[in-house]
């Protein structure tokens, strides 16, 4: 029997859903921006809020969905994969009791210092941000400002790296957070590992670097990723050995502490000198990192919702031996003063070995044109980083006017660096 899948999500991570969902079962989608390689691929294409969860479950009683998955963390912390299940549509995605691990950052420390679970860096949680002024005064270190929900990855401060302790306690005294964490600041190299999950069972997929900062060389603000890459193996060539496993180890240990998880579990970690440390964690896959690892997946993506739903094994998951290389084309002056209206004119040969995946686009009569947020991704992928970047490059030589692309990404002079910085860490 064909599967009939509702997808909730319309930027580029729910494009790369779409794309290795679509070839084996009927898939439709819902979302508040009308996505046009989703819809493209989809039976049929409701424009929804991914918050409201009434409208989705009448959406895919509809169209009498057999399962569904729930992209952004929006709708999960609203609660969208509750209505679902409830429906009796089982949801690839966490419940919103479950999605806390991500949505409240307060939670998920707790749980960590509860459950034992290893790479938990120190930390304290406040809602008087006098109290958080007075800590970071007396803290011997630099600390990482998180607010304790969901800020679209841009709204933590890191002093000694972002901001200065001032600045610091000016930016906790300005803002309208009711509760922060403030957290050991982490030195080294950040990496992601995206879990499938399922009654209690776990599959994982390779290594991804993410770049939040906006501008090449790591500069600038934080901004949803500008672009990511993947190597041929699980790990980066950054990573030492055992790096990767002690990873998957921290991932084990949380799908062990939370039994009823299900959908997708991405660990965000910094890579110490101590091995693997938490950054965060996140209740669905990584936009940018899922159009890294779901175009290299050769398992059949519909085989492991169906085994989770009938409480099968989880298949085992098989990738290709190919690097990909992931970079965003995003408007003028994002993130602080987008500028949008640019006209997008990019037409990747998709025998070229790119994929073009379309985030937050305005479709007129005309064209697709930039909003205010990321607009597309460009993935090239090959048997090596440095090729995969070059495709991915040579996809985005006529992306147009108006556009800011990080072309360091995937690049051999910035891999390198990445792994200068931990030998130095290492004192290699």
């Amino acid at each position: 029997m064909s599967e009939t899948v509702l997808l909730v999500g319309g930027g580029g991570r729910e494009h790369a859903i779409a794309r290795s969902l679509a070839p084996d079962c009927d898939l439709y989608a819902c979302a508040s921006n009308r996505n046009p390689g989703i819809a493209e691929l989809a039976e049929g294409f409701e424009t929804i809020s991914e918050t409201a969860a009434d409208d989705i479950v009448a959406y895919a009683e509809s169209v009498d969905a057999t399962l569904a998955i729930v992209g952004p963390e929006s709708g999960l912390d609203a609660g969208v994969s509750d209505a679902l299940d409830a429906a009796g549509i089982y949801t690839f995605g966490p419940r919103a009791a479950e999605a806390r691990i991500e949505t409240d950052k307060a939670f998920q420390r707790r749980f960590m210092h509860e459950n034992d679970i290893p790479g938990n860096p120190d930390f304290a949680t406040f809602d008087d941000m006098d109290a958080a002024c007075d800590y970071i005064d007396d803290y011997d270190g630099d600390l990482a400002v998180k607010p304790a929900g969901l800020t679209g990855g841009k709204g933590v401060k890191v002093i000694g790296d972002q901001v200065t302790p001032e600045e610091a306690k000016a930016y906790l005294r300005d803002s309208d957070y009711e509760r922060v964490v403030l957290e050991e600041r982490l030195v080294g190299e950040e990496f992601t590992i995206q879990a499938f999950v399922a009654n209690g069972e776990f599959r994982v997929s390779p290594a991804v670097q993410d770049h939040k900062r906006a501008y090449e060389g790591d500069e600038g603000p934080n901004t949803g990723g500008m672009g990511s890459y993947t190597d041929v193996t699980p790990s980066l060539p950054f990573m030492a050995d055992g790096d990767y496993e002690a990873a998957v180890d921290v991932i084990e240990a949380v799908v062990d502490a939370m039994p009823d998880y299900k959908g997708i579990l991405y660990g965000q970690f910094m890579l110490t000198s101590e091995g693997p440390k938490v950054i965060e964690f996140n209740a669905r896959f990584g936009d940018p990192e899922a159009m890294n690892t779901l175009p290299v997946l050769e398992t059949p993506f519909i085989d492991v919702l169906v085994a989770a739903r009938e409480d099968d094994p989880l298949p085992e998951l098989d990738f290709a031996e190919k690097a990909t290389v992931c970079k965003y084309a995003v408007p003028e002056g994002y993130p602080t003063d987008p500028k949008a209206g640019a006209k997008i004119t990019v037409d990747v040969d998709e025998d070229s070995d790119a994929l073009l995946f379309y985030a937050s686009v305005d479709a007129r009569d005309d064209g697709l044109y930039t909003t205010t947020s990321r607009s597309f991704a460009v993935v090239g992928h090959a048997e090596s980083i440095a090729e995969a970047e070059q495709i991915a490059e040579a996809a985005l030589a006529d992306a147009g006017e108006g556009f800011h692309i990080r072309h360091d990404i995937g690049t051999e002079a910035l891999v390198q660096r990445r792994i200068d910085h931990m030998d130095e860490i290492r004192g290699e």
